[in-house]
């Protein structure tokens, strides 16, 4: 492989967008594909290529990833009609970004392995602005050939990548854990913020005085100036979390391991979702929060609006 990877990066969201960019950035090949055509375009003004099928993005790619929401859209884009495995030859690899369960990681290398694909279980932590900048973290699972052959997109997107074990699975464990502190974080942050405003605290002191406290957390500090600006707007939906911790409960249901915690994050999130906020930011259990209670959040700048969809 030469310096210059030709890179396919299917599913451009505010992370895979940004990964994307982080490729073009370190001098790679990069072919986008997406079913927003705003995604696409934004790509190609960027330097990048686009396709208009999973398969058409794979044709020639040394590297495929796969930044889409879920393991069903992760599964139809790679092995579907126009998935990319039909179009990858033997030794490409395939980095798998989408919060997994373990199961369907290990079935998705297994699948790759039959067409002599590497799969490397490569789920991502960060957010959108890290995603842009290229200082991800991966959490990566696979055989030392899988990581040799993704090397040259994991140094463009990741400052930090987690080398944690040979076999698929793995990673996605790991993810798991994390986002079930990562829903828990949110839950308690937007719970313990509506919490101040019954007490009538100003919340926006609450915020400078918690985030210099012990009680901070990486979610209070990051999720509630969303609350106190009055927006919205999803940087990482509501609906990703009913997913992942969704997922959480799954498997604890399988090991009969109780979650308590994460089951009663779950439900805010369910319940936040239900309301009709699902495609709106993750902050928003603040607003579910204000809806039970009668309290009146922070409403947004006039400039802003007030919710877009993913």
């Amino acid at each position: 492989m030469s310096s210059a990877a030709r890179i396919a990066v299917i599913g451009l969201g505010s992370m895979g967008l940004g990964m994307a960019r982080s490729a073009l950035r370190a001098g790679h090949i990069v072919v986008g594909c997406d079913v927003n055509p705003a995604s696409l375009q934004t790509l190609a003004a960027a330097g990048g290529k686009i396709a208009a099928t999973p398969a058409l993005a794979a044709v020639d790619a040394h590297i495929v990833a796969v930044v889409v929401v879920n393991a069903e859209q992760t599964k139809t884009v790679l092995f579907g009609e126009n998935g990319a495995i039909h179009a990858l030859k033997p030794g490409s690899v395939i980095i798998s970004s989408a919060t997994l369960s373990p199961t369907d990681a290990k079935d998705f290398a297994a699948r790759a392995a039959e067409h002599q694909v590497l799969y490397l279980d490569a789920p991502i932590s960060g957010g959108a602005a890290k995603a842009g900048d290229g200082r991800l973290t991966v959490m990566a699972s696979g055989s030392a050939d899988a990581f040799q052959a993704a090397r040259p997109a994991l140094d463009a997107m990741a400052e930090t990548v987690y080398e944690l074990g040979n076999e698929a699975g793995i990673g996605s464990s790991f993810k798991i854990v994390n986002q079930l502190l990562a829903g828990v974080h949110i839950a308690a942050a937007c719970e313990a913020i509506t919490f101040a405003k019954r007490l009538d605290l100003d919340i926006s002191k609450v915020f400078e005085v918690i985030s210099k406290s012990a009680g901070n957390s990486w979610m209070f500090e990051n999720r509630i100036p969303h609350v106190l600006a009055g927006d919205y707007s999803p940087k990482s939906a509501v609906d990703i979390f009913t997913k992942d911790l969704g997922i959480v409960s799954d498997i604890g249901r399988q090991q009969k391991f109780p979650l308590p915690v994460a089951s009663a994050a779950l439900q805010l999130f369910l319940m936040t979702s239900a309301s009709g906020m699902g495609r709106d930011d993750d902050a928003s259990v603040a607003r579910l929060y204000a809806n039970i209670t009668g309290l009146e959040l922070p409403a947004p700048a006039p400039e802003q609006t007030e919710v877009t969809a993913v």
